[in-house]
């Protein structure tokens, strides 16, 4: 009878120390396949496998789609590429983003809890924002236990706080007593109602799908959510709302998907990028109205060179503003700048 052989790891920042250390403390008789998400670039190649495979006994590799899981190994998400677990092998997939990344987290760990139940042991390593924190929450909905690593020690604590917020989590735990705990969850039996993977729970991988980019059931609007008010970051469309336990989240018609602390971070820079492109705006129109009074100058048109001024002066001045908002970051709504009214005649011939 299996014990808990699905070992599904997320980390982000730091990651790669927390893994290596992770890693080094498993036996070579391990039975049980761990599964690995670390936020990397999606630009290049990993060498996280060659990493892994030298700092410990157990080989690790970047799988292939459709490739059969085997007790013993480490499989690791390919850059830019989702993984994904069904019944008896893995889904390496190049699907709409989630929280930003592609690998990310929720989804491997969503798909291992709705192909193995009982049989998965999630955790959660250091790392920023609250990736995982949605996938561990289906882990323990679907019977599986919940590990993460002490926010204490770890470099990056948002990731382990977050789930820790919201998730009963079964163990938290410094690194170094991480590894031990697999090793003795993966010998210990569990029963055998945990270990069935019915056709009812099978019909509830809906998200699955999605990220995976077959026909889904989000395009017939079947998903359990309702349409809030926001647009996708990614592509603009509408956002679905949806709710595991208590971390909210959010998912378009074609799939990417945020959680709010993802959420906040892309309409922090989106806005960013908004202002930015004002500034530049502002500068260019500087730059047309200067022209505009040179050339009414040099005809003569004094009256006409006037009212360009006025007009000058005052996106010079918003100019000014927005380039302090932007570098210094020391303007505040307050500033009775902001509240000056423009004074700017109409341009008549």
């Amino acid at each position: 009878m299996a014990g808990h052989d699905i070992v599904v790891v997320g980390a982000s920042a730091g990651g790669v120390e927390a893994l290596t250390s992770l890693v080094s403390d498993l036996p070579p008789n391990l039975p049980a396949a761990l599964f690995v998400v670390l936020h990397i670039s999606p630009e290049g190649p990993s060498r996280l496998p060659e990493i892994l495979s030298r700092s410990g006994v157990l080989p690790a590799v970047h799988p292939e789609d459709g490739e059969h899981i085997e007790h013993g190994k480490i499989y690791i998400a390919p850059p830019d590429y989702h993984l994904l677990l069904e019944q008896g092998c893995i889904k390496v997939i190049r699907g709409p983003k989630e929280n930003r990344h592609r690998a990310a987290i929720d989804p491997l760990f969503r798909s291992a809890a709705h192909a193995y139940r009982g049989r998965v042991a999630g955790v959660i390593l250091t790392g920023g924002l609250d990736d995982g924190t949605s996938g561990l929450f289906t882990i323990k909905q679907k019977g599986g236990i919940a590990i993460v690593q002490d926010p204490q020690e770890a470099l990056y604590p948002s990731m382990p706080r977050s789930a820790l917020a919201h998730v009963e989590i079964d163990y938290t735990l410094p690194l170094k007593k991480i590894a031990p705990l697999l090793v003795h969850t993966a010998f210990a039996h569990i029963s055998e109602g945990d270990l069935q993977a019915s056709q009812e729970v099978l019909r509830e991988c809906d998200e699955d799908k999605v990220t995976a980019m077959e026909e889904n059931d989000l395009q017939q609007e079947e998903l359990k959510g309702y349409p809030s008010v926001f647009s996708c970051p990614e592509c603009g469309g509408v956002l679905w709302e949806m709710q595991s336990g208590t971390v909210q989240r959010f998912r378009c018609r074609v799939g990417h998907a945020f959680s709010t602390e993802s959420m906040l971070i892309e309409q922090s820079e989106e806005l960013d990028k908004t202002l930015w492109m004002a500034l530049k705006t502002l500068e260019e129109k500087v730059e047309l109205l200067q022209r505009l009074i040179d050339n009414a100058n040099q005809h003569g048109r004094t009256w006409l060179a006037q009212s360009f001024e006025a007009r000058l002066k005052e996106a010079q001045r918003h100019a000014q503003i927005l380039r302090q908002l932007l570098v210094e970051g020391g303007l505040k709504l307050s500033d009775p700048r902001l509240a000056k009214e423009s004074q700017v005649p109409p341009l008549v011939e």
